[in-house]
């Protein structure tokens, strides 16, 4: 509280006298999250930055539904080609027939649209293609804007930092699409084996759009919210959401694990199989868990058998289900503070309809509506859950502070080696206008 006070007049110099940059840059350590990515913004510049930035969120999330959706319909091997610019769709009968010729020679085609018609080829193409481009026209709506807030001297240095990893990730995303995309345009590892795309891959590319997604989140709750909700409380309220906070952290990640390992049961398609509930057939735990013929090691197995992939996934989301509603009982009568009640009222209620959306859709063997709308209230989860973290920060910052200054730096070189890793995998990343079979190495 002493270390407060002596803060207040050095603020309310810098508010009145200059920038946001000229005020980030001589902020005294204290401030962090959004009172450091705030400071020296009147509230009217600060509400601007975290409506763009949320807007940016949501953009993010009908990108998350619009790929659901591609999946769902088949549609995303339909492009055969990538390019960083953007591909101009066909204008002409001729150039959709030289792209559909493309697709022909796609394992794809011959193994499961062979006789696809014309006309049903434009519908896929076109969801890929809206898919491909609404996230393009993303960058420019994250990157204008960006351009024009600095101009005007509301992003300050701890700003600046955060926008320029979220540039970085997103254009990295692209490049990991196609590097999932890629996968699903090779020979099948067994001919009897439908073609789709490697499920580590799809897994890595819902991983990091996530992650662009809760960045975003966050960040605009920051600046929304530049004064934690504990600031000013009674101790017994700071102790009390100082010990959720423990519990609530590993429950945030156990909803992150469970959201991956749905990337998977989409990867495999496994939601076709095995469609009743609670039992997956006549069984709790199904024989084909470990399945020998597959022949698969043990870890493998884990994330490439149908069966395996359906229960870890139906396993996690009851441990999730049983978790939230643990959690609610313990903090849900006034232990924490009003706007981490509301959210965790929220982390229940969503919990509870993505449980019974999730054994629905199993049920009815995974319409496209029903499977897009379980891929998207995922994400109302997992916002509900960033929401929920963000309510209970405490009042400053905990010990292991001192490394914050690293964590954009370490986060730029993960997803820098992320992208030389998929530009530089099977050598170009522009073309696959051949096919060169089995790779032997799938993820």
């Amino acid at each position: 509280l002493a270390g407060s006070r002596l803060v207040r007049p050095a603020t309310a110099r810098l508010c009145s006298s200059g920038t946001a940059a000229a005020a980030a840059e001589a902020a005294p350590r204290a401030l962090y999250g959004g009172a450091a990515l705030s400071a020296g913004l009147s509230s009217g510049a600060r509400l601007a930055l975290a409506g763009w930035l949320a807007v940016c969120a949501a953009w993010v999330y009908s990108m998350v539904v619009l790929g659901g959706i591609t999946r769902l319909t088949r549609s995303g091997l339909s492009m055969t080609e990538w390019k960083l610019a953007g591909e101009r769709p066909p204008m002409s009968e001729a150039e959709w027939e030289a792209e559909f010729v493309k697709y022909k020679a796609s394992p794809e085609y011959l193994k499961v649209h062979r006789g696809m018609t014309l006309e049903e080829f434009k519908f896929i193409y076109w969801m890929e293609y809206a898919h491909r481009m609404w996230g393009r026209f993303l960058g420019l709506a994250f990157a204008l804007p960006a351009a024009f807030f600095a101009a005007r001297g509301w992003v300050g240095r701890p700003l600046a930092r955060r926008l320029g990893l979220l540039f970085f990730m997103g254009g990295t995303q692209g490049l990991v699409g196609w590097w999932m995309v890629r996968s699903g345009l090779e020979e099948p590892e067994h001919e009897w084996a439908a073609p789709r795309v490697s499920p580590y891959r799809l897994a890595a590319h819902l991983v990091s759009a996530f992650a662009i997604y809760a960045t975003l989140v966050w960040t605009s709750l920051d600046l929304l919210y530049p004064r934690p909700a504990t600031s000013g409380a009674p101790e017994s309220l700071l102790r009390s959401t100082a010990g959720a906070r423990r519990v609530l952290l590993p429950l945030a990640a156990l909803i992150a694990v469970t959201a991956t390992s749905g990337a998977f049961v989409a990867g495999m398609d496994a939601g076709r199989a095995y469609n009743t509930w609670p039992l997956m057939g006549d069984e709790f735990f199904p024989e084909e868990y470990w399945d020998e013929r597959l022949g698969l090691t043990p870890l493998r197995n884990m994330f490439e058998n149908t069966a395996a992939v359906q229960f870890n996934h139906r396993t996690l989301a009851t441990l999730t289900l049983l978790a939230v509603g643990a959690s609610w009982l313990r903090y849900r009568g006034g232990v924490l503070p009003g706007r981490a009640t509301t959210c965790l009222h929220a982390l229940a209620g969503v919990t509870a309809a993505q449980f019974a959306l999730g054994v629905y859709t199993l049920l009815q063997y995974v319409p496209v509506p029903l499977g897009s709308a379980h891929q998207a209230n995922a994400l109302n989860l997992f916002t509900a859950a960033l929401a929920l973290l963000h309510a209970c920060r405490p009042p400053l910052p905990a010990g292991g502070g001192a490394l914050a200054p690293l964590v954009t730096p370490a986060a730029v070189l993960a997803v820098g080696g992320i992208g030389w890793t998929v530009a530089s995998a099977n050598g170009t990343v522009t073309q696959s206008g051949r096919y060169t079979g089995p790779t032997g190495n799938r993820a």
